[in-house]
């Protein structure tokens, strides 16, 4: 499962890998109806949609279903997302991540959002995943594909053929934690949102600097001032280098703990 599925799509998806083929671990991409991928040519993760959709013709006839991968995608399902999903082509590969994708398109195409918002409840919800999905039960009794269905039967049930694979307090469950797994992330979202964001300081560059050219100039003033007033020449010239040296040290220091200064360095953390 991928890093961008929401963590309540994740863990239905997961769900009804289980509940479709038994299991939802990588070996389950692979699986075709009635477990018989044994029999094919390479395994399914390794065709393309086209080469699945090209060999789904002969498994209804020869193991009674069409029904391909992880999330047993019926040939006419996948024709369909083929004509409907823009991004989707012939040429992909029917790989467990695509089959993840498809799988959260059909979870969209049949109400998630509504769910995770509250428009729907969870009755209403495991009746359309039941409608996508035949090992689901439904949850409440309700008219099925056939007949009337009862809780805990498939919604397919009186086909011959389907029947709900899980109990129906295991699917209410799933939605549930699916629900709660929404909810906080919206929280965590909404919290996020309001903190406070601290304003970050911009410092001017040492050449728009107005303290930096004011020292500048008063250092260098002071150095001329001190030529003429003190009358430097007559002096030792070791007197005259302690004076000059003193005066030109304390002006460095001046600039150089400037903010600016030190930015432009690259000594400030």
């Amino acid at each position: 499962m991928t890093n961008t599925v929401p963590q309540g799509a994740a863990m239905l998806l997961e769900f009804i890998r289980e509940a479709e083929v038994g299991s939802s671990g990588r070996a389950s991409y692979d699986v075709i109806y009635g477990h018989n991928q044994g029999g094919l040519a390479k395994p399914l993760t390794a065709m393309t949609v086209a080469q699945v959709l090209a060999a789904q013709k002969g498994w209804s006839k020869a193991h009674g279903s069409s029904a391909a991968g992880a999330y047993q995608f019926m040939r006419a399902t996948l024709a369909g997302l083929l004509k409907e999903v823009a991004w989707l082509r012939g040429d992909h590969r029917f790989d467990a991540a695509l089959q993840d994708r498809l799988a959260l398109h059909l979870l969209n195409r049949r109400g998630l959002a509504a769910f995770l918002a509250g428009e729907i409840g969870r009755a209403e919800f495991a009746r359309r995943l039941a409608m996508e999905w035949a090992s689901l039960p439904v949850l409440t009794d309700s008219k099925g594909s056939r007949q009337r269905v009862r809780r805990g039967q498939s919604y397919y049930a009186g086909d011959g053929q389907n029947r709900a694979l899980v109990r129906p307090e295991r699917l209410e469950g799933v939605l549930g934690a699916a629900l709660a797994a929404s909810k906080q992330l919206g929280e965590a979202n909404r919290e996020i949102e309001a903190a406070p964001v601290a304003p970050v300081r911009t410092r001017k560059p040492v050449s728009r600097s107005g303290r930096f050219w004011t020292w500048l100039l008063t250092a260098g003033g002071t150095i001329l001032t001190a030529l003429k007033e003190l009358n430097l020449v007559a002096l030792d010239w070791r007197v005259q280098l302690a004076i000059l040296a003193a005066i030109i040290g304390f002006a460095v220091y001046a600039i150089w703990s400037m903010p600016a200064v030190r930015d432009a360095l690259g000594l400030t953390r």
